[in-house]
């Protein structure tokens, strides 16, 4: 068995006890979602909070950052368009490229998912925890906006890593993208 530092077995169980909580909170805040067909897929409302987030991206860029095959992006980019909810444009590094950015209609559906939970969140904050309480998730939202920024400046200039399970158990982290065989494309390191 290795010996794992105090800190970061301490990061660890945060980093579990965090996941947990943010889990089931997303659960209860799907639940609050229109039911009207009026809302978004799951995948629509990611790739509209992606573009939100993060500015114009390539449709390689948006599958990565959804954990998928940029094939896989096509019928919920061409439904978005078809509602113009995003604009698709050529790169003007690459005319090769396109960009997809979100437009005013994508914002407001965004806005519009959204709002049922936000409503219902902000009266479970009010009912449940003590304004001290709710300061300090003012503070930790602010902290974890800062965590995912920072991921995704790394992850932009290296790619997301992947862990894969070798034969016999062995696990190896990759910081670069695979081929399509599930080889990594440059080297690998040992986590």
């Amino acid at each position: 068995m290795v010996d794992v530092p105090e800190e970061a077995s301490n990061d660890l169980a945060l980093a579990e006890a965090l996941r947990w909580g943010m889990s089931g909170l997303a659960s209860r805040l799907r639940a609050e979602q229109p039911g009207d067909g009026r809302s978004l897929t799951r995948l629509a409302a990611s790739v509209l909070a992606n573009l939100r987030h993060r500015g114009a991206l390539s449709p390689s860029k948006l599958a990565a950052i959804e954990g998928l095959q940029t094939q896989s992006l096509t019928r919920v980019l061409n439904e978005l368009e078809e509602e113009a909810r995003i604009r698709r444009s050529r790169s003007e590094v690459d005319a090769r490229r396109q960009n997809i950015e979100l437009t005013e209609a994508g914002r407001e559906a965004l806005r519009e998912h959204v709002r049922d939970g936000n409503a219902w969140l902000a009266a479970a904050l009010g009912r449940t925890l003590s304004p001290a309480e709710r300061g300090v998730l003012r503070i930790a939202a602010g902290l974890l906006e800062q965590v995912a920024q920072a991921e995704a400046a790394v992850e932009g200039r290296r790619g997301p890593a992947q862990t894969v399970t070798q034969k016999g158990g062995r696990r190896r982290q990759y910081d670069a993208p695979f081929d399509r065989q599930g080889g990594c494309r440059s080297s690998a390191s040992a986590p």
